[in-house]
């Protein structure tokens, strides 16, 4: 009688409460990992990274953080959501209570995360709008923006077959600065950077593409994974779609082949250079979003007989495959470039992974139709960045849903959760467009969620599963879980190999 009183009070103070939800089917949360791994560092910061440190013997470093931390830190984490049905925090509080400060410390990082990497749709934004103009702006010169260099082109032309009268081509003379790539001006259009480093004004245009942003972003997650898990199924897979059409386009240029050549050479001597080591693993730990508490958080909504160990793996190979065919689409538009030109490649790569806002524009520029080739280009950043974006701002509305569910999992409750978050991370965000916004950004990008904060929780993270919680512990609850027992090496990884390659990463990480 009194189990039966206890549990109809029980009834009634929870009553108002939602329950946690669970992804409608394994779709959903493929596409929603997939959209949050597989972002601008796999079309920008790795074709990049091959380039600069020694073209194809760069995947031997690479594959060497995949397979030995990559891979085990993500099936670990997405595992132990699965498992316990928790957020980045609170599942740690269920493993291991002693050690919740890993959760905590991985929310930090995603914190940091939401605020500023937000930034770089507002560029996405502010670019995409000036797309649709005619000429695009930074295929001219003659505008405030654009330096003392910059001259108008006037009947000379690298590549008469591609010439259409409509376009106002132009070029800078000054070849050996990497200026005459920027004809937009990326500093003084877009950033408008002062010279002395300080905050100055806000850009307000800027200003009100990063509130578009968060507005975007805020009505893609606003009601939980019922929506994310929607959205996804557009914005992960549109990005594969413009990609293979750009591919497609960019082999078919003149100076295509210089352009993958430099892509796919091999220089084994870079190999020595502990700097390629350090790149190769950070670009892993970013592009698989490994330590962020969001591979915990995506997992939490899986029902628990759900096969994460296959779905890991499948996913790995996605994310490293797209980061490689990536260098096809951009080597290929940028040899274009090079040959239409008549500059070395090489000065088109000082740009470094910011091409982005700087190379590919002016690349574009020179291909009929550019105005076309721009808005498909852009649209494919915005959404490889928006997956990203709203997908951190969900792990960390989970992370906090679990640690007051009592309170947060009231209907109406979740709306207002996403919509302070989103407020808050916005005007933290508005310094960053600023004059010195950019200053801001790189001292963030650095120091915040940066190589050494990644492989420190790394580490605390394989050494609390694999020897406080316990290697064969954990793989019991997996194999509880999917019916069979991983691969066996996974346990060695964990207690052994991942974290000692974490550490002696620390001793080269600059």
């Amino acid at each position: 009688m009194k189990e039966e009183t206890a549990s109809a009070v029980e009834s009634g103070q929870d009553k108002q409460t939602l329950p946690r939800g669970k992804w409608a089917n394994k779709m959903e949360f493929l596409l929603s990992v997939a959209g949050e791994i597989i972002g601008l560092g796999n079309v920008w910061r790795f074709p990049y990274l091959c380039y600069k440190n020694g073209g194809g013997a760069f995947l031997i470093p690479y594959f060497v953080f995949l397979f030995f931390c990559g891979i085990p830190v993500f099936f670990l984490e997405t595992a132990l959501g699965q498992y316990t049905s928790e957020g980045g925090v609170t599942a740690w509080r269920k493993i291991c209570p002693m050690f919740e400060g890993v959760g905590f410390a991985s929310q930090v990082i995603v914190i940091y995360l939401n605020i500023y990497y937000i930034v770089i749709l507002a560029w996405a934004i502010f670019y995409l709008i000036n797309s649709f103009k005619s000429p695009l702006p930074w295929s001219t010169c003659g505008n405030w923006w654009n330096s003392d260099a910059c001259h108008n082109r006037s009947g000379f032309l690298s590549n008469p077959e591609l010439y259409h009268r409509e376009a106002n081509w132009s070029f800078l003379y000054n070849v050996s600065s990497p200026d005459y790539l920027d004809m937009f001006n990326y500093r003084n259009r877009v950033l408008r950077v002062s010279d002395d480093m300080s905050m100055g004004a806000f850009n307000w245009d800027l200003s009100l593409c990063l509130l578009f942003a968060w507005v975007i972003c805020y009505f893609c997650i606003w009601k939980g994974i019922k929506t994310t898990g929607k959205v996804v199924y557009f914005t992960a897979t549109f990005p594969y779609l413009m990609l293979l059409i750009l591919f497609l386009r960019g082999v078919t240029l003149p100076g295509a082949r210089e352009g993958l050549m430099y892509y796919l050479y091999v220089d084994l001597s870079k190999l020595a250079d502990p700097q390629v080591w350090n790149d190769a693993g950070t670009q892993v730990f970013f592009s698989y979003a490994v330590c962020q508490g969001v591979l915990t958080a995506l997992g939490s909504y899986n029902k628990y007989n759900n096969n994460c160990y296959r779905d890991c793996f499948a996913l790995c190979c996605l994310n490293s495959a797209t980061s490689i065919f990536a260098g096809f689409a951009v080597f290929s538009v940028l040899g274009f470039m090079a040959q239409d030109l008549d500059i070395p490649i090489a000065e088109i790569m000082a740009a470094g992974p910011g091409l982005a806002f700087v190379a590919y524009p002016r690349a574009l520029s020179l291909i009929p139709g550019s105005s076309f080739w721009a808005v498909l280009f852009f649209l494919m950043v915005l959404f490889l960045g928006l997956d990203s974006q709203f997908v951190c701002v969900e792990s960390l509305a989970t992370a906090i849903t679990d640690l007051f569910p009592s309170r947060l999992r009231k209907p109406g409750a979740r709306e207002i959760l996403v919509l302070v978050i989103a407020v808050i991370c916005f005007l933290f965000g508005l310094p960053f467009v600023t004059q010195g916004g950019v200053y801001l950004f790189t001292l963030v990008d650095y120091f915040g969620p940066s190589g050494t904060s990644l492989l420190v929780i790394a580490c605390a993270e394989t050494v609390v599963v694999a020897w406080i919680y316990g290697a064969d512990r954990f793989l019991d609850n997996i194999e509880d879980m999917i019916g069979y027992r991983p691969f066996p090496m996974l346990k060695y990884l964990w207690l052994f190999v991942t974290p000692l390659i974490c550490l002696v990463s620390l001793l080269f990480v600059e």
